[in-house]
């Protein structure tokens, strides 16, 4: 089936876009923000997850997190480029919650195609907060690579760099069963479950490293690869459209502030010096938010061109938010290295985004394996 015509962003996404970004804006504006996340500066403070679950708590009566149930498991079943929407406004805010987490193990599970993955997806509908639990110690999180294994339906091992892992209920674990891998459905207070968190520079997410001895699971696939060979697409580009929507809300608070602060009696923005530059941030945006909305739209219309384009988004967003971010940093000048200023929030988010689930340069080496092949050694 050929793409629709704009990508198939309807009347539909639109309010679901605008109704997103005025509840961010009412509910946890900036300044908020940084007064729940970044009150303290200091590099030993502790590592427990700052943010407001009584906001999501809204969310889930708003039904965001049964956009991409599908409708089989009672779910709203709106296509990638709906949540993408979402997901571009989670990231505009730089929002603490485990929203995204749950969207990406909401894909997972929907890919899995088992009556316990459809009784998983029942409990997000019912405000149950999920992460994916698959990075094994190296860091990896290719597919066949775990250090989980399972006996008896019991899991043992560790799964590492686990998302909002003190904010969910649930994990959807990547585990070894015997030569092949499967997927796992574990509670976050089971027994034998044991979550060690993690100092990471962003301050909007926690993550943690998750420990399991014998912690009973429900089987949600026998085929991981299967599975996440359907599902990742969707995960990589849900990251991008949070650094994009984490760069937008970086340049138009870069523009409003070169209009306002000052030097040689003129504005910054004045000078084709801080000008030219943002202007180069801004078109990398636009072709970073096509290539996001255009593999959405793959996801919905032409699942053999997914991970194609999901790559060469995902790819082209991270260079986007490492430009945003050393650009809004440099053009705030002095003030823009201060803790105060709110645009460290970002910057830190962006870092963690760029790194999760690889930088430009993996994505970029994974597409040109796919259009010319791997290269010999």
């Amino acid at each position: 089936m050929a793409q629709p015509t704009n990508f198939g962003f309807g009347e539909e996404e639109v309010m679901l876009r605008d109704s997103a970004r005025k509840f961010f804006a009412d509910k946890l504006p900036t300044e908020r923000l940084h007064a729940l996340v970044g009150d303290d500066p200091d590099p030993h403070r502790s590592l427990e997850a700052r943010w407001d679950p009584a906001l999501w708590q809204q969310m889930m009566e708003l039904g965001w997190a049964m956009l991409a149930v599908p409708e089989r498991a009672g779910g709203m079943g709106l296509g990638a480029v709906a949540v993408v929407a979402l997901c571009e406004e989670v990231g505009r805010a730089a929002f603490p919650a485990p929203l995204l987490a749950t969207l990406n193990a909401t894909y997972i599970l929907a890919a899995c195609g088992s009556a316990a993955a459809d009784q998983a997806m029942a409990e997000i509908i019912g405000g149950t907060a999920v992460s994916f639990a698959a990075i094994n110690r190296q860091g990896s999180w290719e597919y066949p690579d775990t250090d989980v294994t399972v006996a008896d339906g019991s899991l043992s091992g560790q799964a590492c760099y686990v998302q909002d892992a003190q904010k969910v209920q649930h994990f959807v674990v990547k585990a070894r069963c015997g030569s092949g891998t499967g997927l796992y459905w574990v509670a976050a207070d089971a027994v034998g479950v044991t979550i060690i968190p993690d100092a990471i520079v962003d301050l909007t997410r926690d993550q943690a490293r998750v420990e399991f001895s014998d912690v009973a699971a429900i089987e949600l696939s026998d085929d991981a690869v299967a599975a996440l060979n359907q599902a990742m697409p969707a995960l990589w580009t849900l990251q991008a459209a949070d650094m994009v929507g984490a760069a937008e809300w970086q340049l138009q608070t870069t523009v409003e502030y070169a209009k306002v602060r000052k030097q040689f009696d003129r504005e910054l923005g004045f000078f084709q010096a801080v000008k030219h530059p943002l202007v180069n941030v801004m078109v990398a945006i636009d072709q970073s938010k096509s290539l996001v909305y255009n593999a959405a739209c793959a996801i919905d219309s032409e699942p053999g061109k997914a991970a194609r384009f999901a790559h060469m988004a995902n790819a082209s967003a991270s260079d986007a938010a490492a430009f945003a971010s050393s650009r809004s940093v440099q053009f705030h000048g002095g003030i823009g290295f201060t803790w105060e200023c709110y645009i460290h929030l970002y910057f830190k988010r962006q870092l963690h985004n760029q790194a999760l689930w690889g930088d430009a340069a993996y994505h970029r080496t994974k597409l040109a394996d796919m259009v010319i092949g791997p290269v010999a050694a």
